[in-house]
């Protein structure tokens, strides 16, 4: 029933996308275009204003009015808003959902519009084009891209007496120190094992030598032996008492007990950087290394809606924000790692106490974050499923069992 819920969804969005599509502007009578920009993390809010003002004293008669929705519900409001043909008209998409919306026609192909105006796609990361691009049209402009750190807090370790990590530690030295800084009686954890992909097992199955989805894209791979050893050392974390339960990371987010001091080590991502910077005590350093040493990378674009009735604005729009004017506002701020090339160093100098080149240099041992046309449907049944895991309700080796049966079933209607 999922899965033709899914294919009734994808045609709907379809139709609605072509039918709302319009070629030229609608304006109101003096003349004023109001376009409205859709993205999920607040924390990003003062660099986006930031580059609204920039792009409104280059085009004044552009109006643009931001539509923030939490990551948890906004591709679900999405379907909802192309359903009812109400988008915003420039909007985030990252790389797992881009084959769904482009073949469901939600968002409009950027490359014939590149063409004409002289838009050069060299001022990016290759693999981030690469990554929007779908039967050969061009439909996100990257923004920006991130990889994975070792987040820790320095005063945990001092007062431990414990040396901070270094690009020498491997899985063993991960679990030797989170034992060595968990303290029950002051309530601080040594390390917190997320339920997360990227960011998390996704890493750890990678760092073990397992893969997520195999180069055919007809399988996955959760229930090899190589995936199954990753889950179970994440997991025991949990299991040693080292890290906080699933249920207490579900009641209070790991990152805000990480930002209070009761969780000493996690791995996060740079889109953590505006916040964590606040926190004197916070540094970051790369990723321990299992058999090899792997990270996800990922980057998000930015796309226009099928159905907008300012096309020529929205282009407008997302031509500016993905300048080296606006990728120059992200990296001084440290907002995000900047996708327009050249610009990523002054991103590493805009805090300058971090250790911002322990992302930088994840790019060298990266792995792309898996993307098919029904990588959401994946992503719910890997949550669903792992979290039986995660809660100790249900073994790894049942859990990835039932995650990869499904898994395999929703690739075989790619």
């Amino acid at each position: 029933m999922k899965k033709w819920l899914i294919m009734i969804l994808t045609l709907a969005l379809g139709l609605l996308g072509l039918a709302g599509c319009s070629s030229s502007d609608e304006t109101s009578s003096d003349g004023k275009v109001e376009i409205t920009y859709g993205f999920w993390d607040k924390k990003q809010v003062p660099a986006i204003e930031e580059i609204i003002k920039l792009f409104n004293e280059k085009n004044p008669d552009i109006k643009v009015k931001t539509e923030l929705t939490p990551y948890a519900q906004y591709f679900q409001k999405l379907e909802t808003a192309a359903t009812g043909g109400a988008l915003p008209d420039v909007l985030w998409m990252n790389g797992p959902h881009v084959v769904q919306y482009a073949k469901g026609k939600v968002i409009l192909p950027l490359s014939d519009m590149a063409k004409k105006d002289d838009y050069s796609f060299d001022n990016y990361p290759k693999s981030l084009i690469d990554l929007y691009t779908v039967d050969e049209e061009v439909y996100g402009i990257p923004k920006d891209f991130d990889t994975t750190g070792l987040w820790y807090n320095k005063k945990i370790f001092d007062e431990a007496g414990v040396p901070y990590p270094d690009d020498t530690w491997d899985w063993n030295k991960l679990k030797e120190v989170a034992t060595k800084l968990t303290n029950k009686d002051k309530g601080i954890w040594g390390y917190a094992a997320l339920m997360g992909n990227q960011g998390g097992y996704y890493d750890f199955i990678w760092q073990n030598g397992g893969h997520i989805i195999s180069e055919d894209g007809k399988s996955v791979g959760f229930d090899q032996p190589e995936a199954i050893e990753a889950l179970k050392y994440n997991i025991s974390f949990i299991e040693d008492g080292l890290s906080p339960t699933q249920a207490q990371m579900t009641e209070t987010a790991a990152s805000e007990l990480f930002s209070s001091g009761k969780i000493a080590m996690m791995f996060d991502g740079p889109w953590m950087v505006p916040e964590y910077k606040k926190n004197p005590d916070l540094n970051v350093a790369v990723v321990p290394k299992g058999k090899q040493r792997a990270v996800a990378i990922h980057g998000l674009s930015n796309v226009i809606a099928a159905n907008t009735k300012h096309k020529e604005a929205a282009w407008k729009f997302v031509q500016f924000l993905g300048s080296k004017e606006a990728a120059e506002v992200y990296a001084k701020t440290g907002t995000v790692i900047p996708a327009y090339n050249g610009t990523q160093d002054a991103w590493l100098q805009s805090v300058p106490n971090l250790n911002l080149k322990a992302f930088i240099d994840g790019v060298d041992y990266s792995v792309p974050l898996p993307s098919v046309e029904n990588t959401g449907e994946i992503w719910q049944y890997e949550t669903d499923i792992l979290k039986k895991a995660w809660s100790e309700e249900e073994s790894v080796e049942d859990a990835v069992k039932e995650l990869t049966k499904k898994a395999n079933e929703a690739l075989s209607n790619n």
